[in-house]
């Protein structure tokens, strides 16, 4: 049981990290579940101080995820529109068989969103630009809060991996 608890908590750690740029998976929130179930294993004793720590952080990344890139449309003048074009130009260019679609897709969906929002070029350009660099650094946030947690999880495997095998 703790073999599978194992593998299926790493698969966790795995799409964490995968989630942190993929808007319909939670990131963070998957990493954390992987930490958790490498806890519940036999071979690893509880510390609730760490689950504690990292759940707390998982609460705040989440929430922050919906803030950045809304905070980030609004400074550069961008609406919902932009908002929603990000997204659905971020997951459109997940499909797109360039390097870098996704970024690429993210940004033209931003402007997109705002220019048949606004009809104003300039405007649109500087929205989409905001939308774009608030996804961004949403994403880079998430990834290294999920990195950081599959480093824990990691070492915390290492440290008792005896047990283990």
């Amino acid at each position: 049981m703790d073999i599978a608890l194992l593998a299926i908590g790493f698969v966790l750690m795995i799409l964490g990290l995968f989630g942190s740029f993929l808007p319909i998976v939670p990131g963070p929130p998957l990493s954390w579940l992987g930490l958790l179930l490498l806890y519940l294993t036999a071979a690893v004793p509880m510390n609730w101080w760490i689950l504690g720590t990292t759940l707390f952080v998982t609460v705040v990344v989440s929430v922050l995820d919906y803030w950045i890139p809304a905070a980030g449309s609004k400074f550069f003048g961008g609406s919902k529109s932009g908002a929603w074009g990000a997204t659905i130009g971020l997951i459109v260019g997940l499909f797109v068989p360039i390097p870098l679609g996704f970024l690429i897709g993210t940004f033209v969906g931003a402007f997109l969103g705002e220019w048949m929002h606004q009809q104003n070029l300039h405007q649109s350009l500087k929205a989409a630009l905001g939308s774009f660099l608030g996804l961004l650094a949403s994403g880079f946030m998430k990834f290294m809060v999920s990195l950081t947690f599959l480093f824990i999880y990691l070492w915390i495997f290492w440290e008792h991996r005896r047990v283990f095998f």
